[in-house]
């Protein structure tokens, strides 16, 4: 009886150890790699399509450079490729999907940017997530808020405040000291004013004819900001006058040039709204009053009076000097 509980005993010791054992042992499994057969070309059709895919890549890494892409993530760009690529793109749902990822990007990259610019200075900043919120909700008809029409209007309303706003911070103050120019410089001796606003005095009195606005004029000129900054002169471009349709050039040039006879020269005094207006055109900034001395050499094809050659250049053909400060933008 006493051996025969030894070896009972024996057996179940023996079985628990063999039940730890299996469970220090764990069973791994080697998972075989997937075979991945080898790319070849193997009809003419392949290796047409392969140099057409190839040679279509031409100027894409410029482009991507362009688009601010990180080329160092030349294979993310290459996963999401081929994951577009793999899906059925006819399937009306997918292109509704590819879609909508090309415009959000277009969002990101151009159209918040700009936003967030006008806004600069101003009281409100651009939230990029509910800018965002606002796009898919009108898209999908949410109106909690606004109807897009509405949201339209007020939107543009509360942009050409922020700008009008920032144009007075900026340039106010050029604008009153043009207009305080002008106003003063109406009380001088022989400065006459006109209606719309321009002034000029007469430097000589030419006697010749007094161009259309369909002639082409010849004219030596320079321009200067109201504190006397020359920003453009006539013999900046050579020594040959400038040549020009009074058309082609702001509108107090027009006025002026379509009162003074061939001969005369005269120092013209021009309010913003008769220049550039609120453009910011390099020197001259929004709002500049300017002043020009101009002097009108002839009219192209028309040949001079006797009495002018002594003060006039005799006309020549062809060569335009047509000028960026005094044209229209």
């Amino acid at each position: 009886m006493k051996k025969s509980l030894i070896i009972a005993l024996a057996l179940v010791a023996g079985a628990s150890l063999s039940t730890v054992d299996a469970k220090k042992k764990k069973v791994v499994v080697k998972e075989e790699a997937p075979v991945v057969e080898a790319f070849k070309l193997a009809t003419s059709s392949d290796t047409i399509s392969y140099m057409a895919g190839m040679s279509s890549t031409v100027g894409l890494v410029n482009f991507l450079l362009q688009q601010k892409v990180d080329t160092a993530y030349m294979a993310d760009f290459v996963c999401g490729f081929n994951e577009t690529v793999s899906k059925n793109l006819d399937d009306p749902k997918q292109k509704a999907y590819m879609m909508g990822t090309q415009i959000a990007q277009q969002l990101v990259d151009r159209m918040l940017p700009g936003v967030k610019k006008e806004l600069e200075g101003s009281a409100d900043s651009l939230v990029s997530s509910v800018f965002f919120k606002g796009f898919t909700d009108a898209l999908m008809l949410d109106t909690t808020f606004f109807k897009v029409n509405d949201a339209e209007k007020q939107f543009k309303a509360k942009m050409a405040a922020v700008q009008a706003d920032k144009e007075e911070r900026l340039y106010g103050p050029n604008r009153d000291a043009g207009r305080k120019f002008l106003s003063e410089n109406a009380k001088k001796d022989g400065v006459i004013t006109l209606p719309s606003g321009l002034q000029y005095k007469v430097l000589t009195q030419g006697t010749g004819a007094v161009p259309t606005t369909s002639d082409k004029v010849k004219v030596h000129y320079e321009g200067r900001l109201i504190d006397g900054t020359v920003f453009d002169a006539s013999k900046k471009h050579g020594d040959e006058p400038a040549e020009f349709r009074p058309t082609d050039v702001i509108k107090g040039w027009t006025e002026a040039l379509t009162m003074m006879p061939v001969g005369s020269k005269w120092q013209v005094y021009i309010p913003f709204e008769l220049a550039y207006g609120n453009r910011d055109a390099g020197q001259i900034k929004p709002y500049s009053a300017l002043i020009f001395d101009i002097e009108l050499v002839g009219i192209v094809d028309n040949k001079p009076a006797a009495s002018e050659t002594g003060k006039a250049k005799k006309p020549t053909s062809g060569k335009n000097v047509k000028t960026k400060k005094i044209t229209k933008k």
